[in-house]
C-alpha cells in the first residue's frame, strides 16, 4: 500500500498547492481529522473544506515544497518546507512573504487522507500577523 498511499499524499500536495479547497476535501475521508502544528485538531471533512477556503484567503500562494517521501503501509511522511505571503486583504506582498521547514504526516485509508499531520515552526506567519 505504500505506493498508492504515496500518490494520495502527493495528489493532496498538488491540490494544496493550487488552493483548491475543494479538491483538497475530495481527497478527504468523511471523519478526516487535521491537526496542526500547536496540536489543535479539526474533525471533518466539510469543516476542513471552509478552514482551507480560509487559510488560502489569508495566505493565497500557500505552497508545499516536498523535498523527501518516507512511507510504511498507510503513513506517509513527507519533509519540505511550507511557504506564502500572509495577505490580510487577499494581496500577496512580497514584504509579507514568509517559508519555514515543515513535514506532513498523512494516514491513508480507502484511497483517501484519514488525517493529515503538520509539524512546522508558525512563528515566521504569526510574527506577519502580528504586524512585525
Amino acid at each position: 500500500m505504500s505506493e498508492a498511499a504515496q500518490v494520495v499524499a502527493q495528489s493532496f500536495v498538488r491540490a494544496i498547492n493550487r488552493q483548491d479547497a475543494d479538491a483538497v476535501a475530495a481527497l478527504m475521508t468523511e471523519e478526516h481529522r487535521f491537526i496542526d502544528s500547536l496540536g489543535a485538531v479539526v474533525t471533518g471533512r466539510e469543516a476542513m473544506r471552509a478552514g482551507w477556503r480560509g487559510y488560502f484567503r489569508m495566505v493565497p500562494d500557500y505552497t508545499i515544497a516536498i523535498e523527501e517521501i518516507l512511507s510504511d503501509g498507510p503513513v506517509v511522511l513527507m519533509l519540505g518546507v511550507a511557504q506564502g505571503s500572509y495577505a490580510p486583504d487577499g494581496k500577496p506582498q512580497q514584504e509579507k512573504r514568509w517559508s519555514t521547514p515543515a513535514a506532513f504526516r498523512a494516514f491513508i485509508e480507502d484511497g483517501k487522507v484519514a488525517e493529515w499531520r503538520v509539524y512546522a515552526d508558525n512563528e515566521p506567519i504569526r510574527r506577519l500577523m502580528a504586524g512585525g
